[in-house]
């Protein structure tokens, strides 16, 4: 208990006040690549699959695709208490996941700005979370073929783990992918030539 009270004091008070200090006194201006009109445009009408809904689907099917044969050794691993030795592969992976997360929303934030629509940012963060969906249906897929759990506690258990476990992977996802995007969309509006 007295080492829990020490790290309040000693680590996250001052960290919460030095926090907030710098945050009240950036320069809150916003800094775009280019001229800004200040009265947004009507979006135009267009496809259907060109909705923000509809990319944010299907934003996060490749990055499930370039992790789905890991996931059953991660869960296997978790779940069936089986050692996992291959780290090295694991964070070969992790790294192919990041550059598809980041390749797939910054396709999908193109074909938005193509449609005129220049709501990017929520689309871009939520169609690369949109992985943990997928990751949530597979773990489904897993609890009821793969692993011999019963019972309401272990049910629980899974489905609350998993639960949290797909929802850091998705706030994770949609953070580099949102970074990815965000200087994707800086590169290509800076090099706009406004007369």
């Amino acid at each position: 208990m007295l080492a829990i009270t020490c790290i309040c004091i000693f680590v996250i008070l001052p960290l919460t006040l030095i926090g907030t200090v710098v945050g009240r006194n950036l320069d809150g201006q916003p800094d775009y690549p280019c001229r800004v009109n200040a009265v947004p445009r009507p979006i135009p009408e267009k496809k259907w699959f060109m909705e923000p809904a509809v990319i944010i689907l299907l934003g996060g099917v490749l990055p499930f695709g370039s992790i789905f044969i890991e996931m059953y050794f991660i869960f296997t691993s978790f779940w069936a208490y089986k050692i996992y030795y291959v780290y090295g592969f694991m964070l070969l992976v992790f790294l192919i996941l990041m550059v598809v997360t980041v390749c797939v929303t910054i396709v999908c934030t193109y074909f938005l700005l193509n449609a005129e629509d220049y709501r990017w940012q929520w689309t871009s963060f939520l169609s690369a979370a949109s992985t943990s969906i997928y990751v949530y249906i597979y773990s489904f897929y897993y609890f009821f073929f793969k692993t011999k759990m019963y019972g309401l506690f272990q049910t629980t258990f899974y489905f609350g783990y998993m639960a949290l476990f797909s929802g850091a992977l998705g706030i994770m996802c949609g953070t580099v992918g949102y970074i990815g995007t965000n200087v994707f969309v800086r590169k290509i509006y800076s090099n706009v030539k406004i007369d």
